[in-house]
C-alpha cells in the first residue's frame, strides 16, 4: 500500500504536468495527498518543515541564477546579437543544419560550466531565429535544447563541471575526470543517435509542408532590420560568460577557501556561508552579470529603448521557471521521506550485476524525484556502500562506478514532471503535448547510452 501511494503521487504529478496544469500548484497537492494517505497528522508539519523548506532552500540558492540568466538571454535578443550569430552559424553549417548548430552551442556552454537552466534562457532566442529562418517547426526546439544541454555534456563527458558529475566524487573518492573513455563513448552515442532522431523529425515535418508555425507564445521580439553586428561582437557576451565563469571559479575558491563569516556594526549576530560549496553558484552569477554589462557596452542604443519592458518579461519568465523547479524539488523530498520509497530502494538493491544495479537504481530514483542531482544524491546516500562492496567484489574500479552513476542520473529524470523539462517548455512557450515526445526520445537514448557504456566496458575492459 505504501508503495502504491508513492507511485500514485508520481503518476498524478506527471499527468497534470502533461495536461498543462501548473506544477507550482499541483506538486504540493500531490505530495500532501501522498502524506495524507500515509499519515494524516503529518500533513501540516511536512508541508511547512519539509516541502516548503526544500522549496525555499532551492530558491535561495538558484533564483539569482534564473533571474540573471533570463535577463542575459533577453539582452542578447533585444540587442540584435541573436540574428548576427544565427546568420553566421547558418553561413558556416548551412540552413539545413540549424539543429546541429543549436546542439553544439548548448554543448559548449554547459561543458564550459554554465548552468543548464541558464543555457535555456540564453540559447532560446538563437534557436527561435535559426528555426524560423530554416523553416523548422518550433516544437522541435525543446528536444534540440535538451540534447545539447541536458545530456552528454551534463554527466558523460569527462571533466564536465555540472553538479551531476561532481556528486559521485564525494562517495567514490574519484575526480570529475573519472573513466574518460567510457564518458566519450557514451557522449558520442548520445550525440549521434539524438541528432539522427531530430533530423528524422525535421525531414518528416518538411515533407508534410510544416514550417516554423504561427501564433506561438513567448516569441522573441523581431530584430529590427539593418546591418547585423559582426559575429565576433555578437559572440563576445557569450565568451565573456564562458571565460568569467572559469576565472571566477578559481578566484573565489582562493579568496573564500572555507566557511566565510561576516559581522557588520549593525548586526546583532554574524552571518556565515559555506563559500566552498557556493563557489560554482557565485561564479555563474558573477559571470552572467559581466555578460549583461558586456551586452550593454556593445549595444547600448537598442537596449536603452527596450530594456524596461524587456526586463519585465525576463523577470516574469525567471519567476515561473524557478518556482516550477523549486516545487519539483520539494515534491521529491516529500516522496523520498515516504515509507513507500523504502520499498523502491530495497527492491533496487536486489539487482545482481554491480553496474546494472547502479544504473537502474540511480535512473529509477531520478525518475521518481524528477531530478538528476536529487535522485543521484538520494541513491548514493542510501546505497553507495552496497555499490562499492559489489564493485570491489567484481574488481570494478571506482572510476567506472562514478561514470555509470553520473550518466544514469541524467536519463529518466526528464519525465514530464522534471523541473528542467518544465522550464524549457515554459521559456519556449510550448506545451508537453507539442514538444515532450522529442524530449522523451532524448531521455530514452540517454538511458540506453548507460547500458551501451556498461556493455563496452565488459567487452573491452577499457575505462
Amino acid at each position: 500500500m505504501a508503495l502504491l501511494v508513492a507511485l500514485a503521487a508520481l503518476c498524478l504529478l506527471m499527468f497534470v504536468a502533461y495536461r498543462g496544469f501548473s506544477v507550482i500548484l499541483f506538486a504540493p497537492v500531490a505530495a500532501m495527498l501522498a502524506v495524507l494517505a500515509t499519515e494524516p497528522a503529518a500533513v501540516p508539519t511536512l508541508f511547512t518543515s519539509l516541502f516548503m523548506e526544500k522549496m525555499v532552500g532551492f530558491l535561495k540558492l538558484y533564483f539569482p541564477v534564473f533571474l540573471l540568466g533570463a535577463v542575459f538571454g533577453k539582452a542578447i535578443e533585444m540587442s540584435g546579437f541573436s540574428r548576427a550569430i544565427v546568420a553566421s552559424v547558418i553561413g558556416v553549417v548551412g540552413a539545413s543544419r540549424a539543429i546541429l548548430a543549436i546542439v553544439l552551442v548548448c554543448a559548449v556552454l554547459t561543458y564550459g560550466g554554465v548552468s543548464l537552466f541558464v543555457v535555456v534562457f540564453a540559447v532560446y532566442p538563437f534557436a527561435a531565429e535559426m528555426f524560423r529562418l530554416s523553416a523548422i517547426p518550433k516544437r522541435l526546439i525543446p528536444g534540440t535544447i535538451a540534447l545539447g544541454a541536458f545530456s552528454f555534456t551534463m554527466d558523460a563527458l569527462p571533466g564536465t563541471p555540472q553538479i551531476q558529475n561532481i556528486i559521485p566524487s564525494a562517495f567514490f573518492q574519484t575526480t570529475s575526470w573519472a573513466a574518460p573513455i567510457l564518458g566519450i563513448v557514451g557522449a558520442v552515442f548520445i550525440l549521434a543517435s539524438g541528432l539522427a532522431w531530430l533530423e528524422w523529425r525535421r525531414r518528416r515535418a518538411a515533407a508534410a509542408g510544416e514550417g516554423y508555425g504561427e501564433g506561438h507564445l513567448n516569441e522573441p521580439e523581431p530584430v529590427e532590420l539593418g546591418a547585423p553586428a559582426h559575429p565576433l561582437v555578437a559572440l563576445s557576451p557569450l565568451l565573456v560568460v564562458f571565460a568569467a565563469n572559469k576565472l571566477l571559479t578559481m578566484l573565489i575558491a582562493q579568496a573564500y577557501p572555507g566557511r566565510h563569516e561576516v559581522r557588520l556594526a549593525g548586526m546583532a549576530a554574524p552571518v556565515s556561508a559555506d563559500a566552498a560549496a557556493l563557489t560554482a553558484i557565485w561564479a555563474v552569477q558573477g559571470a552572467l552579470l559581466l555578460g549583461i554589462v558586456t551586452v550593454f557596452a556593445l549595444a547600448f542604443a537598442p537596449l536603452a529603448k527596450k530594456f524596461a519592458e524587456g526586463s519585465k518579461a525576463a523577470v516574469g519568465g525567471a519567476l515561473l521557471a524557478s518556482m516550477n523547479t523549486a516545487s519539483e524539488y520539494g515534491f521529491g523530498a516529500v516522496i523520498a521521506a515516504l515509507p513507500g520509497f523504502i520499498f523502491i530502494r530495497d527492491a533496487l538493491a536486489g539487482i545482481g550485476d554491480p553496474l546494472v544495479k547502479v544504473a537502474v537504481s540511480v535512473s529509477a530514483l531520478a525518475g521518481v524525484t524528477g531530478s538528476a542531482s536529487g535522485g543521484l544524491s538520494i541513491a548514493l546516500a542510501a546505497m553507495s556502500q552496497q555499490f562499492i562492496a559489489a564493485a570491489q567484489a567484481a574488481h570494478i574500479p571506482m572510476e567506472v562506478l562514478h561514470r555509470i552513476a553520473a550518466m544514469a542520473s541524467g536519463g529518466m529524470d526528464t519525465l514530464p514532471h522534471n523541473g528542467a523539462v518544465i522550464t524549457v517548455l515554459a521559456v519556449t512557450g510550448l506545451t508537453h503535448r507539442q514538444s515532450y515526445a522529442d524530449i522523451f526520445a532524448v531521455t530514452v537514448l540517454k538511458t540506453a547510452a548507460v547500458f551501451v557504456v556498461i556493455g563496452f566496458y565488459y567487452a573491452t575492459g577499457w575505462y
